[in-house]
């Protein structure tokens, strides 16, 4: 052997999903907290919860939901934990489901006279989604659409999600919707093929399309289908047909490079459209070309979504200069792809025209302290009325909080704001603690976590916002805070249960932990959480 080289010992790194940490739990009880108030065909007919009320249900739905699954997991340990992961993510689903179904809560002695109202305002709501997600068959199809058919009903939105209709089924709707077609503003056909081979899939959406061609949509939904380009242009008929459509939705379709040039291709350019989602697909740099093209001719544009797209380099940047055309903007997330500086850079000088914006979501796009520098200079002189700022992920730096500080200070109507998972340290903390010491009197969550904060940090953010009224969440979880930091944060936030966030995985050590732990752990973490992102509101089968 050769004595100038030495052997070590083999690590074995073992992968465990399952129970998931509490600042996982506290992540997914926020999402569904926002899908429980993000307005629907399903909220339209049933009734649109408050954020207070969907706060309280979401963190109920998890907790009820992590019980089941740590059950499963008891009683069938499967190593890693990926099926309790699967029931956990699976418990919720239904949850959320039949608490959108169940409605605001009632709290008046007048309940039974506010549900006949109720009804009456949602009598143009035809909504087959609830229910157990299955396969139907023709003759539960004339059951199930039979109101369509009734003589002057006065249906303008329906929703067939939820449901999977074959060839036998599609016929019996055919029919009925070229009917109707006429008085139709809103169709959910969102997850409405499931579990069909893809030949009987893409003639089902042939004959969904020829049946609704012509209609004056200003809603259309086809997420969840798994299109692709031929998915795509099996709706042809219905897309090129679509001159007033206001909103699009293309969530989790397979949304390829090719797929997002048919989009580009069949959508005539009106320039009406004002939201436009791609949330998760696998469109690429050019398929981001395709969707830069749509975006230029919509113009009127207010609610854009293109996360977790692989979208890198290239296409951020023409991406970002295409929705510079796009002055109405009030709501941009581009979470969760590969832009890079440049593309950063891009997108600040196409921001300065977004006087509208109110939210604006660009956690994990590696943009660096270039890219968050220029964006954050590029903010403070634009969206005068933000609300929502996350840039959670992107290796920022105490050298890049301080042009963040100055916009954030700029921003009095701020909600919320995260800026988790980045390096600002104490010195960065500090920067933005003093940023939001005066006025922000709307500000109710900050989110510091992972920023390898200590003690002096952590303290001057807890007496910051302890003096917001009616704040509601401080994360800073882990950081670096010492046994005694820790104490004084906590002393601050005594009469404030609940304020604090959970601080589990602090780590008073800080760096002095093996870094090969420390990154197994966040492997770790990432799979589960990327096991939970794109969290869908389903029944099981």
């Amino acid at each position: 052997m050769d004595p100038t080289k030495q052997t070590f010992p083999h690590r074995t790194l073992s992968v465990k999903l399952w129970p998931p940490s509490q600042s996982t739990r506290l992540m997914l009880v926020e999402r569904m907290t926002k899908n429980l108030i993000t307005p629907s065909i399903i909220s339209r007919k049933y009734g649109l919860l408050s954020k207070e009320e969907a706060q309280e249900d979401a963190k109920e739905i998890e907790e009820s939901a992590f019980a089941v699954a740590d059950q499963h997991y008891q009683k069938e340990p499967d190593g890693d934990g990926s099926s309790a992961v699967q029931v956990y993510a699976k418990e919720s689903s239904k949850l959320m489901l039949e608490v959108l179904k169940r409605g605001p809560r009632m709290k008046e002695d007048g309940e039974a006279v506010a549900a006949e109202k109720s009804a009456a305002v949602h009598a143009d709501v035809f909504d087959i989604s609830g229910g157990q997600r299955a396969f139907i068959s023709a003759d539960e199809a004339e059951d199930l659409l039979k109101p369509l058919k009734e003589p002057g009903n006065t249906y303008t939105k329906i929703c067939f999600s939820n449901r999977s209709f074959g060839l036998d089924a599609a016929g019996v709707a055919e029919s009925i919707l070229s009917s109707i077609k006429g008085q139709l503003a809103e169709v959910d056909l969102s997850d409405f093929v499931a579990g069909r081979p893809e030949s009987e899939a893409l003639e089902v959406m042939n004959i969904f399309s020829s049946a609704l061609e012509g209609s004056n949509l200003r809603y259309l939904n086809l997420s969840n289908n798994a299109l692709g380009e031929k998915g795509v242009r099996a709706f042809e008929a219905l897309l090129k047909s679509q001159n007033n459509l206001e909103e699009l939705y293309l969530i989790n379709d397979g949304i390829s490079e090719e797929a997002a040039c048919a989009v580009c291709e069949l959508i005539p350019s009106t320039g009406k459209l004002k939201v436009l989602h791609f949330h998760n697909n696998m469109t690429g740099d050019e398929g981001a070309v395709a969707i830069a093209d749509i975006v230029k001719r919509s113009t009127m544009l207010e609610d854009f979504r293109c996360s977790s797209t692989r979208i890198g380099l290239d296409g951020g940047v023409v991406l970002a200069e295409a929705l510079g055309t796009c002055s109405h903007l009030r709501k941009l997330d581009l979470n969760d792809n590969m832009f890079g500086v440049e593309a950063g850079v891009a997108l600040s000088r196409s921001i300065v025209s977004f006087a509208d914006l109110t939210e604006i979501y660009l956690s994990y796009l590696n943009l660096e302290d270039k890219g968050t520098e220029a964006l954050a200079n590029a903010l403070k002189e634009s969206a005068p009325s933000l609300e929502v700022l996350e840039m959670a992920g992107n290796d920022i730096t105490a050298n890049g909080a301080s042009s963040l500080a100055s916009c954030i200070a700029a921003k009095q109507f701020l909600r919320k704001l995260n800026l988790s998972e980045n390096e600002l340290k104490d010195e960065g903390a500090i920067l933005i603690a003093k940023a939001i010491e005066s006025g922000h009197g709307k500000l109710n969550e900050v989110d510091l976590s992972t920023n390898s904060i200590r003690s002096a940090g952590a303290r001057l953010l807890g007496q910051v916002v302890v003096l917001r009224p009616g704040f509601k969440l401080l994360n800073i979880n882990g950081n670096f805070i010492s046994d005694e930091g820790i104490d004084e944060v906590k002393d601050i936030f005594k009469n404030l249960p609940g304020v604090l966030g959970p601080l589990d995985e602090n780590d008073p050590e800080g760096e002095d932990v093996d870094e090969e732990a420390k990154e197994e752990d966040a492997d770790n973490e990432d799979e589960l959480e990327s096991k939970l992102k794109g969290l869908e509101i389903k029944h099981d089968e």
